[in-house]
């Protein structure tokens, strides 16, 4: 009698497994996904994400639609608040984060009113890698000159990577970047430079500069002068890392934290508390996208560098960076969010 109550229970467990699951696979059928975006329309974030939804869809049992909206108010901060107050756990919003959003709290940004490490992070679509680059007609043509020639270079937002990053670079290694923000970071970064008006750019993803300014790179417009990564660019092998320039031990882990961030790249996230059967559908249909070859087909017509994390691997990134040692993430968010630590 034992066994056949066991083997009853066997049954209606495997049962009640296969009908969640079928429960889940069309759950999504006839819906529609917000995509909140963190950037401007037509900018990097923007351009990867509108073109990555429709291929996401089609590997989203039910291929639901999925309508993005932008969001770009304080550096993409305001798109990771709202998803993460969105009341309804259901899997129906997701986020197009920009690569700041997800340290912004441990680096106590006043704007960040979340905690990166309960939201659900489905994957990244590409690393994002920095560069600090001048203009052909400038006189400075290498780092070594940056650090004892005065250069302007153009930001966007005091919080943005356009302004972080020459700041950090003064710090680190001793540049001499002048920076002038309050460009609009979707068309004034790259009038400001092509009038002349600046110098140079510093901390613009090379993917971005790629995908929005091809000209710049085919007719030769731009002198890069560093790459910021925890690995070298396979387009720029002879360009400088700036991790190599960085000889003391604590200003190193304060730069390989910093560079997690952009590491983590593009992801793709969405808010606390979504049931465990619907997150499996989304990482899953994010893993298959990025294998797609007609998803990766228009990236490559659209000028973007696919170059994906998983779910998993960015989870253990977000875990590895807010389990720093707190003195590396004083300094670091000393340099990212000095406003937050004051």
């Amino acid at each position: 009698m034992a066994k056949k109550t066991s083997l009853f229970f066997s049954i209606l467990g495997i049962a009640a497994a296969s009908l969640s699951s079928a429960t889940a696979d069309d759950f999504y059928r006839g819906k529609t996904i917000t995509m909140l975006v963190g950037s401007g329309v037509g900018g990097g974030y923007d351009v990867y994400a509108r073109t990555f939804a429709p291929h996401f869809s089609r590997h989203i049992p039910g291929n639901p639609n999925i309508i993005p909206k932008n969001m770009p108010a304080a550096a993409g901060l305001a798109a990771a608040n709202a998803l993460y107050t969105v009341p309804e756990k259901d899997g129906l919003t997701i986020a197009a984060f920009t690569n700041g959003a997800s340290m912004a709290p441990l680096f106590g940004s006043p704007g960040a009113r979340y905690d990166s490490q309960l939201f659900n992070w489905i994957g990244s679509i590409g690393k994002l890698q920095n560069v600090c680059a001048t203009w052909h007609t400038s006189p400075v043509k290498t780092l070594k000159q940056a650090q004892t020639q005065e250069i302007i270079v153009a930001g966007a937002g005091a919080s943005s990577n356009t302004a972080i990053v020459p700041k950090i670079m003064n710090e680190l290694i001793g540049t001499k970047f002048k920076i002038i923000v309050g460009y609009d970071p979707t068309g004034g970064l790259n009038q400001a430079i092509e009038s002349g008006e600046a110098e140079g750019l510093c901390g613009l993803s090379w993917s971005t500069m790629k995908a929005s300014r091809p000209d710049w790179i085919r007719d030769k417009k731009l002198n890069v002068i560093v790459q910021m990564g925890l690995k070298k660019l396979p387009d720029l092998p002879d360009v400088p890392a700036m991790l190599d320039y960085v000889t003391d031990a604590d200003a190193r882990q304060v730069l390989e934290l910093i560079l997690i961030r952009q590491e983590l790249g593009r992801p793709i996230v969405t808010n606390p508390g979504v049931p465990k059967d619907r997150l499996d559908i989304l990482v899953k249909a994010f893993d298959l996208t990025m294998k797609d070859p007609a998803f990766l087909a228009d990236a490559e017509r659209m000028g973007l560098d696919i170059d994906p994390l998983s779910s998993g691997e960015m989870t253990t990134l977000i875990a590895k960076a807010y389990g720093a040692p707190k003195a590396i993430i004083k300094r670091a968010g000393d340099l990212v969010e000095p406003a937050g630590n004051q």
